[in-house]
């Protein structure tokens, strides 16, 4: 299963046209959804053991789990506007097509993240500075989403391409929803933090419900910058 789930993303990697294709002529979904599933879940739970390590083994452990949810739970929550709404707009693709094409942008974060990971871990060893590490990831895990929800924009693009009737207000719908996708994800995250655990402080699993994400990024940059 291990080889075959690796086999699946190097296709997804090296070959996305021919990736795409057997997508849109719904060939092998279930295993492609499921070697996908696995592979991100593996690349995610080491990146946040790294962003996790800033306050010990237990944070490092909570981290590694959650990363993945966090990316898979924002699919979940996500999905079910997209594909109907998509149908109600034309579209004849099935929920397994939505699925493993977000499954696949999902592991092309979470190949981005691996790659951005000898980084993470030089200046987490080199510097001893929290808000400059929170400030990094943030940075990496905003590029790896964006490049992501290219990845995902462009293959839907692609199929569209290829249907009889492809519509303009279609392609603005998925922009609308790739937006709607950013600012649950950025949301959830901030719902489960935290990730990164306060060096100094006790691990907590969890925090309480307060501000919101956007606002604890302008903190960050402004402790960061000494302005608070």
């Amino acid at each position: 299963m291990n080889i075959v789930s690796f086999e699946v993303l190097m296709q997804l990697l090296r070959d996305r046209a021919f990736f795409l294709t057997e997508i849109e002529q719904q060939k092998n979904l279930d295993k492609k959804i499921v070697s996908l599933l696995f592979c991100s879940s593996i690349f995610l739970a080491l990146y946040g053991a790294i962003i996790g390590s800033t306050n010990g083994a237990l944070q490092m452990l909570s981290s590694a789990f959650k990363l993945p949810a966090l990316y898979l739970l924002t699919l979940i929550i996500c999905l079910p506007t997209l594909y109907f709404l998509d149908i109600i707009f034309g579209s004849k693709r099935t929920f397994s097509q939505y699925l493993a094409l977000l499954m696949a942008s999902m592991a092309v974060i979470s190949v981005m993240l691996f790659g951005f990971a000898p980084v993470t871990i030089f200046f987490r060893l080199s510097i001893n500075d929290f808000r400059f590490f929170q400030l990094l990831n943030l940075l990496i895990l905003s590029l790896t989403g964006l490049i992501g929800i290219n990845f995902f924009y462009r293959s839907m693009m692609s199929l569209m391409a290829q249907e009889a009737e492809s519509s303009q207000n279609r392609a603005k719908l998925i922009k609308g929803w790739l937006f709607l996708y950013g600012f649950v994800g950025s949301q959830l995250g901030w719902t489960l933090r935290p990730f990164f655990g306060s060096p100094g402080l006790p691990f907590s699993l969890f925090r309480e419900m307060e501000s919101n994400f956007y606002v604890e990024v302008v903190k960050i940059i402004g402790a960061f910058f000494g302005f608070n």
